[in-house]
């Protein structure tokens, strides 16, 4: 199925690189968030192909959500969709914006594809092994190399969001051993750890499970984790009491629970991250 929801992805990566070039239009949702029509034709175009694919597994995805659709159940398998994450990137003319495709089973990411149809790259993840692949200009694969995450916990390369950095970001950081800090927009963020191009990534901001399950999956795939500040896998398909599917804070990092866990709660003082 992973080859398939790749398959999906970029077509749906296709259809956005149309209405970018042409120009999107861009209108405000409920929350004040952006979004364009080029999300909501990839969402259209990825919940068919779906629904096609695997009929009867729930899908909650973004703009549905926004719509109030939303797959409510207990079934062990939903699939979770962004189907433009970092629109704000995307109306901007960056690169950094993905379409973001995830099974979620037993509120583990497991089939997860991170699509950047800007970069012609494409992250993937089946729970054992996470993929890297380049595309040609006609959208086809032609090359993939499996990743892995590299990581010691005496020195560190920390990713953060090209938008939503904040204070408490930074205040964590400046307690561990980072000597380098990055910043990308979208679910990239979690395929650069994955790739070991990062080393962690903290986010204490809102976000939504569509938002971080295919890059989580990604991560995971790799050899990372990703745990909330309480220390415990971040779950996803779950409906939270304020009706919503928000995420917890959370900690990304490229190597195992253990380590984090010990990262977070008693951090090294190493250098000041400082901006590459």
């Amino acid at each position: 199925m992973l080859r398939e929801l790749e398959a999906i992805a970029i077509e749906a990566g296709q259809l956005i690189s149309q209405f970018r070039a042409a120009g999107p239009n861009v209108l405000l949702k409920a929350d004040g968030s952006p979004v364009t029509d080029a999300d909501e034709a990839a969402e259209e175009l990825i919940l068919r192909e779906l629904r096609r694919l695997a009929p009867g597994v729930p899908i909650i995805a973004e703009e549905s959500a926004a719509a109030g659709t939303i797959d409510v159940t207990d079934s062990d398998a939903v699939f979770l969709v962004d189907p433009l994450d970092g629109t704000k990137e995307f109306i901007r003319g960056k690169d950094d914006f993905t379409v973001n495709i995830c099974l979620v089973e037993r509120r583990r990411p497991k089939l997860g594809v991170v699509f950047a149809p800007a970069r012609h790259e494409l992250f993937s993840g089946d729970g054992s092994a996470s993929y890297r692949c380049r595309l040609g200009r006609d959208a086809s694969i032609i090359e993939r190399m499996q990743i892995r995450t590299s990581c010691t916990a005496d020195r560190l390369t920390a990713v953060a969001s090209a938008s939503h950095a904040g204070v408490e970001t930074d205040e964590f950081l400046q307690g561990l051993p980072v000597d380098r800090k990055i910043s990308v927009g979208s679910s990239l963020k979690f395929c650069l750890v994955a790739a070991a191009d990062a080393h962690i990534y903290p986010r204490f901001g809102r976000t939504m499970q569509w938002d971080t399950a295919a890059g989580d999956a990604v991560l995971r795939g790799a050899g990372g984790c990703t745990l909330t500040r309480d220390g415990e896998e971040l779950e996803y398909g779950v409906l939270r009491a304020n009706g919503t599917f928000d995420n917890p804070y959370f900690v990304s990092y490229g190597g195992d629970a253990d380590t984090l866990r010990s990262l977070m709660s008693s951090p090294g003082r190493g250098s000041t991250a400082v901006d590459a």
